[in-house]
């Protein structure tokens, strides 16, 4: 299958997260994704989704009406251009209520060049921005 530009979609074409406030969580993904060059594409009254043209990504209220609960081990990684624009996601999640679970820096651990930061949104979901650069720059 090809979309209507004939090329091939992407593997996933979305991903949600729960969240229990949606202006909350509005006010925290406005900030960590305009460093990633994403903004609000969509709107509803129970959620909102981000992306560059396409909405990728979901904070909404549950459709079963019941609690947001993040999932333990689950988390959602984010492209960046640069070293520079994951520093500024961290900062503007942090800025935004969100919290630290790991500042931006190399990891070596998960390949050569893997550079990252990690958040918890409001609601407790973490959320990773990432980008390579050249491996001697990560040591």
């Amino acid at each position: 299958m090809t979309t209507p530009s004939g090329t091939r979609p992407p593997l996933v074409s979305h991903v949600s997260v729960g969240v229990s406030d949606v202006a909350r969580a509005g006010a925290f993904f406005d900030a960590v994704m305009a460093p990633l060059g994403a903004r609000r594409i969509m709107e509803h009254a129970v959620g909102i989704g981000y992306g560059r043209s396409f909405p990728e990504f979901w904070a909404a209220r549950p459709h079963d009406g019941g609690p947001s609960a993040c999932g333990n081990g689950t988390h959602i990684c984010f492209n960046a251009d640069g070293p520079d624009a994951v520093a500024a996601f961290h900062a503007a999640g942090l800025a935004a209520g969100g919290t630290d679970d790991g500042a931006p820096g190399p990891r070596p651990e998960y390949a050569p060049g893997y550079y990252a930061a990690f958040l918890r949104d409001p609601d407790g979901n973490k959320v990773e921005a990432m980008c390579w650069i050249a491996p001697s720059a990560a040591s």
